[in-house]
């Protein structure tokens, strides 16, 4: 029998158009001889659609022609329903596998995940608290510096503090560190809200902006890095793939850089030496393992180029599966096509339900 996978995109984040993009190429490539695949489209209002041509009609910011589809909160409930006609919940399709294509709030940070945990679904990535943590750019990096990993210097501030005094805060920030600093919103991917600030005027327009995505907004000093990426694959015994580089025409990876402009110079594997590309590769399964990964994951680092310094930047639970993106075209030097890629992930997604379903849930005393 085929695996009934629903594909779930869209969502109700900064990065809704990313997500259509991966989307994209997922369908395209998920095997329709091994699975029966259900697109699910989110709008950014947060409501759940199927139908024919789902993926279009959200790029194209419409819903006619599309029925709303609910996934109820209830253990062992597999099942996707739609309304009928009499107005009433009627079953669509059960579901063994989801592979959620969403990126940033409300996709990767854990919460949709909560719900997938309540049915007893199996799910591609993370669970609730790897997709929190990975999420959250700031606990994220407490965590590395707890496990001795290392991440550039940082500091955080939050909205209030911007509205309450952001001179006060401006000030604080350059006793902190020497410009370049970037400002960056603590929960959100695909470098949305992040500004590269030279200077004061940069400065106050980088808070401000960061604050728009987030409560929590992470300051970094900047470094004179080049940018590498590590893919991770697996379970409880993950591996890595080659190092990437990105080599942005902006002064970094910004969204225009990865999605709009088509000038970013993508190198697999990137040119570094072997014994820097070890260490890439080591960090990243030690990253992945720190936050409680599963499934895949992509390490982004900055490798310094004054002293050769690597520091881990961030780590992405659900990174971009667009045609140009870094994670599905890092494990084609391995032999790994994006189709085979795909099978894999949702075989990871069966493999750690089968582990979480041996845990008992009650106890009688």
């Amino acid at each position: 029998m085929k695996i009934r996978i629903g594909v779930l995109f869209g969502g109700c984040s900064g990065e809704h158009n990313v997500s259509l993009m991966s989307a994209t190429s997922i369908l395209a490539h998920l095997s329709q001889d091994k699975y029966e695949i259900t697109p699910i489209g989110i709008t950014r209002a947060g409501k759940w659609y199927c139908g024919k041509d789902v993926l279009q009609k959200l790029k194209e910011g419409r819903t006619d022609g599309l029925k709303p589809v609910y996934l109820l909160p209830e253990p062992g409930n597999h099942t996707l329903y739609e309304i009928d006609a009499n107005n009433r919940l009627s079953p669509l399709t059960e579901l063994d596998v989801i592979f959620p294509v969403l990126h940033g709030t409300l996709g990767e940070d854990g919460t949709i995940q909560g719900l997938f945990e309540i049915n007893g679904l199996a799910y591609v990535g993370a669970g609730v608290l790897g997709s929190a943590l990975g999420m959250d750019k700031i606990v994220f990096k407490d965590i590395m510096r707890a496990y001795d990993i290392p991440v550039a210097r940082y500091m955080t501030a939050t909205r209030k503090e911007i509205e309450n005094d952001i001179n006060a805060l401006m000030e604080r920030i350059e006793a902190f560190s020497a410009y370049p600093v970037f400002t960056k919103p603590a929960n959100l991917g695909s470098s949305v809200g992040i500004s590269r600030c030279n200077n004061r005027s940069d400065l106050y327009e980088g808070i401000v902006n960061a604050a728009r995505y987030d409560r929590k907004i992470l300051i970094e000093e900047g470094i004179n890095a080049r940018e590498l990426e590590v893919a991770v694959l697996g379970n409880d015994s993950p591996i890595a793939s080659v190092p990437a580089e990105i080599s942005p025409k902006d002064q970094f990876y910004s969204y225009s850089a990865k999605y709009l402009d088509g000038a970013t110079a993508v190198y697999i594997p990137a040119d570094i030496d072997a014994k820097t590309a070890r260490e890439a590769q080591d960090l990243a399964v030690r990253v992945f393992k720190a936050i409680d990964c599963w499934g895949l994951g992509r390490v982004d680092f900055l490798l310094d180029r004054n002293n050769g310094r690597l520091y881990v930047s961030e780590i992405n639970t659900l990174p971009g599966f667009t045609h140009i993106s870094v994670y599905p075209k890092a494990w084609e030097p391995t032999g790994i096509s994006y189709p085979q890629l795909l099978d894999r992930l949702v075989d990871l997604a069966l493999d750690i339900k089968q582990d979480k379903d041996k845990t008992t849930h009650q106890y009688d005393g």
